[in-house]
């Protein structure tokens, strides 16, 4: 079994990079290879909208030459997928909006129904109040049922919940490896 999370703050060790790595650390606890993206890291550039917005883009193809062919690919190679994002303003970080705008445009009119059976976590990271965790997290689990990923679970933490949440996470990790049967729960 193969695990791939994505990380997408800039911060690489600060609430957000935790989370992603106690998922991780639990898959890897039941012998499950694992890796880890910081998206910030990669070169991943904004949709150009080609076309009047549906170009390339409706045979699941993107003209842009960036890193976002090659993520596609280590996520369709990944029998398990997390994706965690800080909380900005609300909503997801720029990266993952990004990241996840153009994945969306690809995926929605490929026609191949890439990743049907990735069982996913998605994860919401709020450093601040948490008040926009929730909010950010709905968009989250919209993204990534768009694109056909399974949902197995949907978390919220904040700098407030860290403690508890974070060995939570490692043993959603443990499940994800396991490949108990997932029911979407909101982690709040």
């Amino acid at each position: 079994m193969k695990c791939l999370a994505i990380q997408t703050s800039p911060n690489t060790d600060g609430l957000t990079a935790a989370t992603a790595q106690a998922v991780l650390d639990g898959f890897a606890s039941e012998g499950g290879e694992i890796e880890l993206i910081h998206l910030n890291h990669m070169d991943i550039k904004p949709c150009l909208a080609c076309e009047r917005g549906w170009g390339p883009c409706r045979g699941g193809e993107c003209t842009q030459e960036d890193d976002l062919e090659a993520i596609r690919e280590k996520i369709r190679e990944a029998d398990a997928f997390v994706f965690v994002t800080p909380v900005y303003w609300h909503d997801l970080s720029e990266s993952a909006k990004r990241f996840l705008d153009r994945l969306r445009r690809v995926e929605t009119f490929s026609g191949r129904d890439t990743f049907v059976g990735t069982r996913t976590i998605g994860v919401t990271a709020a450093g601040g109040s948490g008040n926009g965790a929730a909010r950010a997290l709905h968009n989250l689990e919209d993204y990534l049922k768009r694109v056909g990923l399974e949902l197995v679970d949907l978390v919220t933490i904040t700098k407030f919940s860290r403690d508890h949440k974070l060995p939570m996470l490692e043993h959603a990790g443990k499940r994800l490896a396991q490949g108990v049967p997932g029911v979407v729960t909101r982690q709040r």
